[in-house]
């Protein structure tokens, strides 16, 4: 029963969000177009930042090599990041901008066979290596889903936290993005956010020109977007990176 289940859930929201942006609900030109018609405009932020990610020639095992080496902070402190998350079993999760999966898998353990785990991706050749890696493990409570650049395509109140690992600095429009966020979290719902440390004379020069801002000013749209932080956790490990945590309030 709860694997037909899933079946009916994926098969639903890969039907609602299609499987490219152009087909997506709520794709970028239906929005940008109803804005346009309500006279507002928002400007991307980083204009092109995904181009690597939305190019139909990705390579996957590229950025698995990549993503999946005990090199990378947010990788080799994994079992660190889990424990500080505090997921609870029967929980439902968001892993936005879930890449290669790696930690969408780990969220599926921990909620277990009573909660769910959604792995968000703009990113059409990440999205069907995720949904392939899930049937290949049997998941049943884990769905792919097929976002755009300015909403997570998830439905309304249908998560308690939502995981976005070095990923807000790719939003190119944070403040919807975010917005459909707040909307998709349940009263109360918690938001972690682990990107990199941005600081001028200190940060790697590929860190100063590929994030476009520092943690405050990260925080301070977060803030803005309806939710409230919460606290810094120190992860063992993280020399680049941060980890906060925000709890949605009321608009």
């Amino acid at each position: 029963m709860k694997l037909f289940l899933a079946t009916v859930l994926l098969t639903f929201l890969t039907s609602s969000v299609g499987w490219t942006q152009q087909d997506t609900p709520n794709s970028e030109k239906d929005v940008a177009a109803s804005l346009t018609e309500q006279g507002e405009v928002p400007t991307s932020v980083k204009p092109g930042i995904n181009s690597t990610f939305i190019d139909p020639d990705l390579n996957v095992d590229d950025w698995i090599a990549r993503f999946e080496v005990e090199s990378r902070e947010v990788f080799q402190a994994r079992s660190e990041i889990m424990k500080a998350m505090a997921i609870q079993p029967g929980s439902r999760v968001a892993d936005i901008g879930a890449g290669t999966g790696f930690f969408t898998l780990l969220m599926s353990k921990v909620v277990g066979e009573k909660g769910w785990s959604y792995a968000v991706e703009i990113s059409p050749k990440f999205t069907q290596h995720l949904t392939a890696l899930f049937a290949e493990r049997n998941l049943n409570n884990t769905t792919t889903v097929f976002c755009n650049n300015r909403s997570v395509c998830l439905p309304p109140h249908s998560i308690d936290l939502a995981l976005i690992c070095d990923v807000y600095h790719h939003f190119e429009f944070p403040e919807q993005t975010m917005m459909s966020i707040h909307d998709a979290l349940s009263d109360g719902g918690r938001i972690i956010l682990i990107d990199f440390e941005r600081i001028p004379g200190t940060s790697r020069e590929w860190t100063l020109s590929h994030v476009r801002a520092g943690k405050q000013a990260f925080i301070d749209e977060i803030q803005g977007s309806g939710f409230e932080l919460v606290r810094e956790c120190k992860i063992a490990g993280f020399k680049e990176n941060y980890f906060l945590e925000f709890r949605k309030t009321t608009l």
